[in-house]
């Protein structure tokens, strides 16, 4: 945790961007900004390695900040060429409960000049079960400037549905879990084809996570997954 401190200061930390496709046009909609350390001794750590560390502490709150200043820098820097790309950020429990979270995002917005609308930050369902009310507070006032919100690992989570009426929401991320075996496992298409069903029924978008062969692509696609993403699509790069 004390060499994580060190490593956001150091420069130590870098960030890979995975495409992010429109299904239905086959084109590229954005990217997810997906943070890496080099770590001097150890590599290239993946965030599985320290993100659930950094969550535990204070250092969470320079680590996320450091990310989106990052992701914002690349995508102003993209869009003379791609003016619509889309950025997704995660954004951690911790800097949910921060009242200062929204200031922030706007000063970073402002720095880079980017649309607030090319901004979505990613939540998980378990960050607002922490305070409901404080992290709804929080996310309204972000959604006001015109920042996207998603619900990231949908249906993982503690989940309540009268969240999904209360938050103010643009999209849902469908979990790895459930499109992984979704050809060969009934239940899980069944989560997977409701969940489309349902986010559209609300008005939001749809975003299918691991998508790994062309058969559960073009299943997404008859059942109107908006977006997804995996390493058929696109890995994590540079």
């Amino acid at each position: 945790l004390r060499q994580l401190r060190s490593a956001i200061q150091s420069g130590q930390l870098e960030l890979h961007y995975q495409p992010r496709i429109d299904l239905a046009r086959r084109k590229p909609s954005g990217f997810e900004a997906l943070v890496r350390w080099r770590h001097p001794q150890l590599g290239l750590l993946p965030p599985a390695q320290f993100i659930p560390l950094a969550e535990l502490s204070d250092v969470i709150r320079p680590l996320t900040l450091w990310v989106l200043d990052e992701a914002l820098g690349q995508l102003a820097a993209w869009t003379p060429n791609s003016p619509s790309i889309h950025m997704a950020v995660n954004l951690s429990a911790r800097h949910l409960m921060d009242d200062a979270c929204p200031t922030q995002v706007q000063r970073l917005l402002k720095k880079h000049g980017v649309d607030p609308a090319r901004l979505e930050l990613e939540i998980t369902e378990s960050a607002i079960i922490a305070d409901p009310e404080r992290a709804t507070h929080t996310l309204r006032r972000i959604h006001d400037m015109g920042v996207h919100i998603s619900i990231d690992d949908f249906g993982t989570g503690y989940s309540s549905l009268s969240h999904l009426k209360r938050l103010p929401l643009n999209a849902l991320k469908i979990d790895v879990s459930f499109v992984t075996h979704m050809l060969q496992n009934e239940q899980d298409a069944a989560i997977v084809e409701s969940t489309i069903a349902l986010a559209h029924s609300l008005g939001l978008s749809v975003v299918a996570e691991g998508i790994e062969d062309e058969g559960t692509r073009l299943r997404l696609n008859e059942l109107g997954c908006d977006e997804g993403q995996g390493f058929l699509l696109g890995r994590p790069m540079e």
